[in-house]
């Protein structure tokens, strides 16, 4: 009785052969994908041109769109006028280690399309009750532009002019004034004085610097997902060789096995013919 036939033996013969090559092939086509996801997955931040040479406000940013990597840190120049009554605090900002107040006011910017303003942080204090109204006429800022605030989660329940962040849509519920989605912290001290020049004694800011916010996360998470996702579909063109050469090799056994039972079946059946017929003859 033959022996059965061994995984091995069976994965050597030509059409199992030509199968894991087809497996490898697949299987390398699958790591170079992967490899590619896994490039694209370390994709690197966008680099800003030049955040600190100062430019035109209304050169690189329109009103009617949110703020890209960009604009956002870039330092501009606007031109305009403070809109009257428009003074807010936004709690609890630190300067130096001492909590205070942003005071922010609209600033209605020259060469907008629609007149719109743009938050402008004039400076910090530690007591907004002392603060002056902004200073009145044309004026010329610089400051570093920045995005939105989100705004605070649930209803406001601090009483104006306080509020928890700076979010600009908020702001423009409460001046109803079209406005530029960032926002401006003035560098230039121009915003930060009073409207003559007795408020500008008292008006008790102190210049607030923001630099350029931290850059994100440079993963890209889907890709490593897909890059992953390549590594296992390699893997299972190996086990899809590997299943199919055992199932092969599993049929042969139980053929090999049904052969045995078939030859020893006939074995007996004709031993028994010739019992019986040998019978018959010494009858």
């Amino acid at each position: 009785m033959p022996h059965p036939p061994t995984f091995w033996a069976v994965a050597r013969q030509p059409k199992w052969i030509a199968m894991l090559v087809l497996a490898l092939v697949l299987a390398t086509v699958f790591v170079v994908l992967s490899a590619w996801q896994f490039g694209a997955s370390r994709s690197e931040a966008v680099q800003h041109e030049d955040t600190e040479t100062p430019v035109e406000l209304t050169d690189i940013y329109e009103p009617a769109r949110s703020i890209t990597v960009h604009e956002a840190d870039r330092i501009v120049d606007v031109t305009g006028e403070f809109v009257p009554d428009t003074q807010v605090f936004i709690v609890e900002r630190l300067r130096e280690g001492v909590q205070g107040y942003w005071a922010v006011a609209a600033f209605r910017v020259d060469g907008a399309p629609d007149d719109e303003v743009i938050p402008v942080v004039r400076g910090w204090a530690e007591d907004y009750d002392h603060v002056g109204l902004p200073p009145e006429g044309q004026l010329t800022l610089q400051g570093r532009l920045l995005p939105t605030e989100a705004p605070a989660p649930g209803p406001r329940e601090l009483p104006y002019p306080l509020l928890a962040t700076l979010s600009v849509a908020e702001l423009i519920n409460l001046w109803d004034e079209d406005s530029y989605s960032g926002f401006l912290v003035d560098f230039s001290g121009e915003a930060g004085a009073g409207d003559d020049a007795g408020e500008q004694a008292s008006s008790s800011l102190e210049s607030v610097w923001v630099g350029t916010q931290p850059e994100g996360s440079s993963i890209n998470w889907l890709n490593l997902f897909y890059a992953v996702e390549w590594v296992v579909f390699a893997g299972f063109a190996f086990y899809f060789w590997w299943r199919m050469v055992r199932d092969a090799q599993q049929r042969q056994v139980e053929e090999a096995r049904l052969d045995a039972e078939w030859e020893a079946q006939w074995r007996r059946e004709q031993l028994a013919k010739q019992q019986e017929n040998r019978s018959e003859s010494d009858g």
